[in-house]
């Protein structure tokens, strides 16, 4: 006598489009993290590259005045996050699997394990048409996707 199937729920995945490019689109990211912090989650910035993950931990400190989100850059994947916001290129670090705020144009690995993903579209051609791809991706996968026009 088999009781009921327990499965992980799918992630929630809602992307943000932007009206501009990815300057805004890192700022936007900034304040994502920010209230996702506030709210208490956990959360990963997954950047393109090594650098584009410095540049985002020097925007968390100076995006808007009066505001700390602490936060660290990811040494290696899978390593212990030393704080409440990591930020990389080569994964999350394995204690955070809450909110995903991806800042690339393709779906970050092991995307599955977060229970809420935000993907951060900048407002270019190359970048909708990327996020696009993405969008139906996570559908095909299962997941709950909602979209949202972001104005300036």
């Amino acid at each position: 006598m088999g009781g009921p199937t327990i499965t992980k729920p799918m992630s929630q995945i809602d992307f943000y489009i932007l009206q501009s490019g990815s300057d805004e689109a890192s700022v936007f990211a900034c304040r994502l993290a920010e209230k996702a912090f506030q709210n208490g989650h956990r959360i990963y910035l997954h950047t393109r590259s090594a650098d584009e993950a410095h540049q985002v931990d020097q925007q968390l400190w100076t995006f808007r005045a009066g505001s700390f989100v602490p936060h660290a850059l990811c040494d290696q994947a899978g390593k212990p996050g030393a704080a409440p916001v990591m930020i990389g290129a080569a994964g999350a670090p394995a204690d955070h699997n809450d909110v995903l705020i991806n800042l690339t144009d393709e779906i970050p690995p092991d995307y599955a394990r977060f229970a809420r993903i935000a993907e951060v579209v900048a407002g270019t051609d190359l970048s909708k048409s990327a996020a696009r791809q993405r969008y139906r991706a996570y559908r095909e996968a299962g997941c709950t996707v909602q979209s949202h026009q972001i104005d300036g």
